[in-house]
């Protein structure tokens, strides 16, 4: 990345004023189901509204932001890593969301945290959820303290790999251990980010790449 902390806040609030990239940037990631037992998700019910938080923060020269790992379980989501985020609670907003799930989930406080905007709704097939990003920043790292029940891992990821040219990889995955994805993913502290993450992520690289 070319400017400096400040800058670069300054110049994404600017760009997420204006419309997004959205599909264009989400697709490219999108992993595709490659095995013969292919997933097949039928919601009858309207998607649940839930929040992401990516926080920016600045550490040794670079720019990081958070990732969970979730434990094993058996679901569709077992050991992925996210974003922290989760459900609406009745009567918050997309904002209240996010900065509630970053406080219970990396322990990260809403007083040190800046919103600067939105990023597009996001569809999570498989759990029904719909998906407001909110990117925001502190002007130092975290102290993170993570919920010993649902974060067995913090990973911290760089802008400036996120946006290297050869950042996307793709290869087979086993998804919730049982279907078989070719899944274009990021290498973060050499685990896999793969799907909605993975989407949400290319959206906000697509971003920076072009605001220099």
């Amino acid at each position: 990345m070319s400017v400096n902390f400040d800058q670069l806040m300054e110049k994404l609030s600017t760009r997420l004023r204006e419309p997004l990239p959205g599909p264009m940037a989400h697709e490219p990631l999108r992993a595709t189901p490659i095995g013969e037992v292919r997933p097949r998700f039928e919601h009858t019910v309207p998607p649940k509204p839930g929040s992401v938080l990516i926080l920016l923060y600045p550490e040794a020269n670079s720019i990081k932001f958070p990732l969970t790992q979730r434990p094993e379980y058996v679901g569709a989501h077992s050991g992925q890593v996210s974003f922290p985020g989760g459900k609406a609670e009745p009567g918050e907003s997309v904002e209240q969301t996010a900065l509630r799930e970053g406080e219970e989930e990396i322990g990260v406080h809403s007083s040190d945290i800046q919103i600067i905007g939105q990023l597009s709704n996001f569809f999570v097939i498989p759990s029904n959820f719909m998906v407001t990003p909110i990117l925001a920043f502190q002007r130092r790292r975290p102290v993170f303290v993570p919920d010993p029940i649902e974060v067995v891992n913090i990973l911290e990821g760089t802008l400036e790999d996120l946006v290297k040219d050869d950042a996307v990889k793709v290869k087979e995955i086993l998804a919730a251990r049982i279907y078989t994805m070719l899944a274009p993913h990021f290498v973060i502290q050499n685990e896999i980010v793969w799907g909605a993450t993975a989407m949400i992520l290319n959206e906000l690289r697509t971003i920076l790449r072009e605001i220099g």
